[in-house]
């Protein structure tokens, strides 16, 4: 295993011929499966679609002379799949993604794939074959099953290594939590998804962990422990996770503009449906631009950005 590797000096048996690239949190991390001579190698992931030359960059030298033969996104939120359409391009690699969104990513709903809603973007691509949970893909003579991991996205897939015990859960668990759950903030029940997939993944024998988002990591029981402890929380107080979601989308948001005027960030804000849907039911008392620079100044307290003159910064 390469990449952000905590192990780079002494590999694991486990993670040869597997290349975790650990991405900031505007894109995901990619995960690179190498194959046999000949084979070439699956990239589970692609990350956003900002940070395309990066990712070519950090692919074409991960890859060395051996080929692309496949990406495969386990689910399709932007920070996820934003690379596809350029590596596709340059790779000729076929795009394999979950079955749920098929019909939609053909067709580009920007709608039913979340871009829209979320304010978000992400450059079109043309997926080429799915993926269904229960079947699986072999690399290098390793066979990853898709595992299904509703919750953070109801199509969602986990791919699990159960030769090698190596889990690559995407943000159905991290080290510290999970993903936003976002059929929660549409009024659909998913928190009970998450419960289950906690479950399945605590039933699993899995020796790493190669989350979406962080480092890779082994101590999986502290990790379940510390997610079913979020999980709790957002539970007993559903207003408390759609406040958490709608920081969570403003700092995604920021990532993509790194700065932008407190007008104009007011005006995406307000424009994007999602936010309006959890203020009315959240914040009904408050304007759209009240409640938006009260979760703004929410994270200028927490120091995940700054406001200078009037301009909200990343940094």
């Amino acid at each position: 295993m390469t990449g952000s590797d905590p192990m780079a000096n002494a590999v694991p048996a486990a993670l040869h011929g597997v290349t975790f690239l650990e991405r900031g949190w505007l894109s995901s991390n990619n995960v690179l499966l190498h194959g046999a001579p000949g084979e070439g190698a699956t990239l589970v992931d692609t990350g956003h679609c900002l940070h395309g030359a990066q990712t070519l960059a950090l692919v074409r030298h991960a890859l060395g002379d051996e080929k692309l033969a496949r990406i495969v996104n386990t689910h399709l939120h932007s920070d996820h799949c934003g690379g596809n359409a350029l590596l596709a391009r340059e790779f000729g690699a076929p795009i394999h993604i979950p079955p749920g969104q098929w019909d939609a990513a053909r067709a580009w709903d920007q709608d039913a794939l979340s871009y829209r809603p979320t304010g978000q973007r992400c450059e079109r691509f043309v997926p080429d074959a799915w993926i269904a949970p229960g079947e699986a893909i072999t690399v290098g003579g390793r066979r990853w099953e898709a595992i299904a991991a509703p919750g953070h996205d109801p199509h969602a897939v986990m791919l699990f290594d159960a030769r090698d015990g190596v889990l690559i859960s995407a943000d159905a668990l991290w080290g510290n939590g999970f993903g936003v759950v976002f059929p929660e903030l549409e009024g659909v029940p998913a928190f009970d998804d998450v419960a289950a997939v906690l479950d399945r993944i605590e039933r699993l024998p899995v020796q790493w962990v190669l989350p979406g988002h962080g480092a890779p990591f082994r101590d999986v029981g502290a990790a379940i422990a510390r997610a079913r402890s979020r999980l709790a929380s957002f539970r007993s107080d559903p207003a408390r996770h759609d406040r958490h979601a709608a920081k969570v989308l403003l700092k995604y948001h920021l990532l993509e503009e790194r700065r932008q005027g407190l007008a104009p960030l007011r005006a995406w804000f307000a424009a994007a449906p999602l936010m309006q849907r959890m203020q009315r039911r959240h914040a009904p008392a408050q304007s759209l631009d009240a409640w938006c620079d009260d979760l703004v100044a929410e994270l200028a307290r927490a120091g995940a950005l700054v406001v200078r003159d009037g301009v909200a910064c990343n940094d």
